[in-house]
């Protein structure tokens, strides 16, 4: 199966380098006109030019493809703004958003000033969620559009010195938990990725020697089948070094105590509430929780 986008347009944010870059150039191989976005910030977010976003868009240009640069930021409401009406201009349409823009500024919990959580939380989350706000309608009315979240497996299990990062990383996997159920009716599907990729940001986390065993393009593949015509929704690829998995937020089948429980029962309990087993489940929606809930009741009860 060869997953084409000949005419689909892609923006991709973050993408002068690393990650980013990879998920550009393989989107415009597939005939995707893409459009470059990257501030060219550093990694902890000072500073700032467009060139390395023109860099890969002339890269693009030179083997033959169709690119354009923008170099907002994915916090500015304008610069956000600015990038959507570019993109319209020049191709009419979008059919791809990878959310893929990030810092960080690692400490320590204790030693972590508020605006190191902030401004983290600014980026990943709302760096996320303003792309996607912008691109929603556009989508809705084409009846057609595929997003991706950069999610880590700091969010989804945790890393020391990352409180920042790990709150906003499982913050886009809330908020795809959302627009997986608003997205279904207009053919919109969006889904997370937890990247494992020697890059800028992660050069400082691991040893040298990681370098040519986690390359960025080794990622890509998980982006692009997820943002293709056949992706699933609501779901989480982790992908690094030409390895993939799919995590789940599963809820155990737990335990009904009765209409006036104790936290003694809790307490006396605890090991079969938390028994994960085959009856564990990964829920679409919060309403399967409660359904799940009722089961265990009617079954109490017979």
């Amino acid at each position: 199966m060869s997953l084409d986008f000949t005419d689909k347009v892609v923006i991709v944010t973050g993408a002068g380098g690393g990650l980013g870059k990879s998920h550009a150039l393989d989107f415009a191989r597939r005939g995707a006109k893409v459009v470059v976005n990257d501030l060219g910030g550093s990694v902890d977010g000072s500073a700032g030019t467009s060139e390395a976003a023109q860099g890969v868009v002339d890269e693009i240009l030179a083997a033959g493809g169709t690119a354009i640069a923008n170099g907002s930021s994915v916090t500015d409401d304008a610069g956000v703004a600015n990038m959507i009406s570019q993109t319209m201009d020049a191709f009419g349409r979008i059919d791809v958003l990878v959310n893929n823009a990030g810092v960080l500024r690692d400490k320590s919990f204790a030693k972590m000033e508020i605006d190191d959580f902030t401004f983290v939380v600014d980026v990943h989350l709302f760096g996320t969620l303003k792309p996607t706000k912008a691109v929603w309608p556009i989508m809705k009315e084409q009846g057609y559009g595929r997003i991706m979240v950069t999610s880590s497996s700091s969010g989804l299990y945790g890393n020391f010195g990352q409180a920042n990062y790990g709150a906003a990383k499982l913050g886009v996997v809330g908020f795809i938990n959302t627009l997986k159920l608003e997205g279904q009716k207009d053919n919109i599907h969006i889904n997370a990725l937890a990247p494992v990729a020697w890059t800028r940001m992660t050069s400082n986390l691991m040893p040298p020697e990681m370098e040519e065993m986690l390359k960025p393009e080794q990622v890509t593949p998980a982006v692009v089948f997820m943002c293709s015509e056949n992706a699933p929704t609501g779901k989480i690829i982790c992908a690094g070094a030409g390895a993939f998995a799919s995590a789940h937020i599963v809820e155990t089948r737990g335990m009904y105590l009765g209409a006036d429980p104790s936290a003694e029962q809790v307490a006396e309990n605890w090991e079969q509430i938390s028994k994960l087993d085959d009856q564990a489940e990964a829920l679409f929606q919060g309403g399967d929780q409660t359904r799940r809930f009722f089961e265990l009741i009617q079954a109490a009860n017979k």
